[in-house]
């Protein structure tokens, strides 16, 4: 076990692990979103709203570029550029996500919204307070 701590971030705190986390998880939503409508179609889910193959993709590719961010900044914590980048991604995910449910009325409020909402929300909070904590 000694050995597969190595590959993991070095700095003191859970923040890291926690982008590390959403990052692998993430990267796994991406590569579902090539192969299928079904997890794509959980979020944007009303009534008149149809989920193409190509939707998805799109939506997985972004998914896969905020993962790269956020897993730079799992490793990098330290560095001001990076861990605002991953608060960017933070932000630009959660006025994606809104604007499609209060503006453009694409996803309703469920299991498929409220799970990104949720995540989106707590880790910007997190990084918000815990700025001073981590970058030098």
């Amino acid at each position: 076990m000694g050995n597969m701590t190595s590959y993991l971030p070095q700095n003191e705190g859970y923040l890291q692990y926690w982008l590390l986390l959403l990052s692998v998880v993430s990267i796994g939503n991406s590569v579902q979103s090539y192969l299928t409508t079904s997890y794509t179609r959980r979020v944007y889910s009303a009534p008149e709203t149809t989920v193409t193959p190509l939707h998805a993709r799109t939506f997985g590719t972004y998914t896969a570029l905020a993962s790269i961010i956020r897993l730079y900044a799992a490793y990098n914590i330290t560095d001001p550029m990076l861990y605002q980048l991953a608060i960017w991604t933070y932000i630009v995910a959660l006025g994606h996500f809104y604007s499609e449910w209060l503006v453009f009325g694409t996803a309703r409020w469920g299991k498929g919204l409220a799970g990104p909402v949720i995540i989106s929300v707590s880790s910007l909070a997190w990084m918000v307070v815990q700025w001073g904590v981590y970058v030098r």
